[in-house]
């Protein structure tokens, strides 16, 4: 079952009131290196330090949730977000973390309050956990990209962008497993041009689009904690391979150049991953027509701004 824009807008009519409505800023030529203005959707400013909110509620206002609550298993930020969702609601929630999650998301899952369990190396170790945790106790799990409730979640944000900026030609957007651009897509529907951004080292859905299907990849990125899903998803997929663009890839160097712009020049706190759709930008992975009106989503922001200084 794919996502329709119908799916989306009846998600942001449920969820409106437990989201943030995410600022966008112009910014003028000459901003982040680059030969042009550009539209930044600011998601990195929603509840819990990403987009993932938005999909997190989605599917708690629409499922029944029992007494054992939610088990999710994350890099990071959607266990913020279901952890944050959860407490909002008066939900129980358990998130399963590997070990190399970065310290500044283990906290912020921490200081919602859930239960955190911090199992193993790799993210299929602390899915492995939490699939058992699931099954030996009720608990019900949100998939952090692949599930129709999901997209439709994370798809509000072109809902509120193409309001806020209604002459959008072209967005960027980094992909992960593929369920924040498999809403955005399914949103804007060929009237705007969505485009992905990968890392390199971490490229589930040009992989999954040279292949034609999904496959396993290698991840190995400084945006593996929030980018680094080894493979897209099925329903992304099979979005995206009809209604994006294109994907274009970029280095990790531009990623951690782009992260020092929006530091320095706007004091915007990105983390890797909320930087790389501006990284295509910068590095010219994505060069724009004359007159292309693009917009650039930042989408995380769940980083220690100390680390960020000059």
């Amino acid at each position: 079952m794919l996502v329709s824009p119908e799916d989306i807008a009846t998600a942001y009519r449920r969820i409106h009131r437990h989201v943030r409505r995410t600022p966008v800023m112009e910014s003028g030529a000459g901003s982040f290196g680059l030969d042009r203005s550009v539209s930044l959707k600011l998601e990195l400013f929603q509840h819990s330090g990403s987009f993932k909110a938005r999909g997190a509620f989605n599917n708690l206002l629409s499922r029944e949730v029992p007494a054992a609550g939610i088990a999710a298993a994350s890099g990071g930020n959607h266990g913020a977000a279901v952890a944050y969702a959860a407490r909002a609601l008066g939900k129980r929630a358990d998130i399963f973390v590997p070990e190399t999650s970065s310290p500044a998301k283990i906290a912020k899952i921490r200081s919602f309050g859930a239960n955190l369990h911090i199992e193993g190396q790799r993210y299929a170790d602390a899915a492995e956990v939490c699939e058992r945790h699931r099954e030996e106790t009720g608990a019900i799990d949100i998939h952090p990209y692949d599930a129709v409730e999901t997209i439709a979640g994370q798809g509000t944000v072109a809902l509120e962008w193409g309001e806020q900026v209604p002459d959008l030609d072209t967005v960027l957007v980094a992909v992960g497993g593929g369920g924040l651009i498999s809403g955005v897509a399914t949103w804007f529907d060929g009237k705007v041009k969505v485009v992905g951004v990968e890392p390199v080292g971490s490229c589930s859905l040009q992989a999954a689009l040279d292949a034609g299907g999904p496959v396993d990849v290698d991840v190995e990125s400084v945006a593996a904690d929030s980018l680094g899903s080894k493979r897209c998803g099925d329903i992304a997929y099979a979005i995206c391979k009809d209604r994006i663009d294109r994907v274009v890839l970029v280095g990790d160097d531009a990623i951690v150049e782009a992260q020092s712009r929006l530091w320095m020049e706007a004091q915007i706190a990105a983390e890797p991953g909320g930087a790389t759709a501006l990284a295509a930008l910068s590095s010219h992975a994505y060069r724009p027509q004359p007159g292309e009106r693009v917009g650039v989503l930042v989408c995380g922001g769940n980083v220690d701004p100390s680390t960020l200084a000059a």
